[in-house]
């Protein structure tokens, strides 16, 4: 009777770890169409605001999109990336970034540049606080006896490499070393997801990472937080 309870206990708990990988897989899906739509959009804003063609605005939205995780992928050692082999997201991102395209490249941007700015930081802050906790998640995934300083970096590449990508391919200088506390916000939302994980599992570690790299870049837009430059 006893061996008959424990055969059903286990599986009891054996179905409940399997809905808690099945939820888990869930929300990390919803995190990378999220932050895809979001680096999209910021990577389609900017290459209309250059008066860049159609091709070259789905381009930009692209490598926005997914150039960090092709990053991650090559250190962590995952080749060919996941990109190349499970195309899905480029796909939805080159999809973006023609919804974009044709929703604002016709109007005249002296007039919305102002709404422009606003949503490029808007969607450019959730990407980068979104694909910096995926970095991290992947690099688990990959070797979960990875160290903190691997994670981070890996973290902060996903997060601020698409970007890189973006702006040098525009001809801008990158976000990621003159716009006030960019990095820095990405490295402090990896930081808070890699300490915070053992204590509340992967899926609330990384809602706490995205959020505080998406508070702190609203906060260092809001009081002008900046990184010390020469005069």
């Amino acid at each position: 009777m006893k061996s008959g309870y424990l055969a059903i206990s286990a599986d009891a708990t054996e179905l409940h770890i399997r809905k808690g990988e099945a939820m888990s897989e869930y929300i990390l899906t919803i995190f990378e169409i999220v932050g895809v739509i979001a680096f999209a959009a910021s990577g389609a804003i900017a290459g209309i605001e250059k008066k860049m063609d159609i091709f070259g605005v789905s381009i930009l939205g692209l490598t926005t999109a997914v150039g960090g995780g092709v990053i991650r992928d090559l250190i962590l050692g995952i080749t060919p990336p996941m990109t190349f082999r499970n195309p899905v997201y480029a796909t939805m991102a080159i999809i973006v970034s023609f919804v974009v395209f044709f929703a604002v490249a016709k109007k005249p941007s002296f007039k919305y540049r102002h709404y422009y700015d606003i949503l490029m930081f808007i969607m450019d802050s959730i990407g980068l606080g979104i694909f910096t906790v995926i970095g991290i998640n992947t690099a688990y995934t990959s070797n979960p006896d990875y160290g903190i300083f691997l994670l981070v970096f890996v973290g902060v590449v996903t997060g601020v490499g698409g970007g890189i990508m973006r702006d040098i391919m525009a001809g801008n200088p990158p976000y990621v070393f003159v716009k006030h506390f960019y990095a820095c916000a990405s490295i402090i939302g990896a930081l808070l997801c890699v300490y915070s994980r053992p204590y509340i599992g992967s899926v609330y570690s990384m809602f706490l990472g995205t959020a505080a790299v998406i508070l702190l870049r609203f906060l260092a837009a809001r009081f002008r937080w900046s990184l010390p430059k020469p005069r």
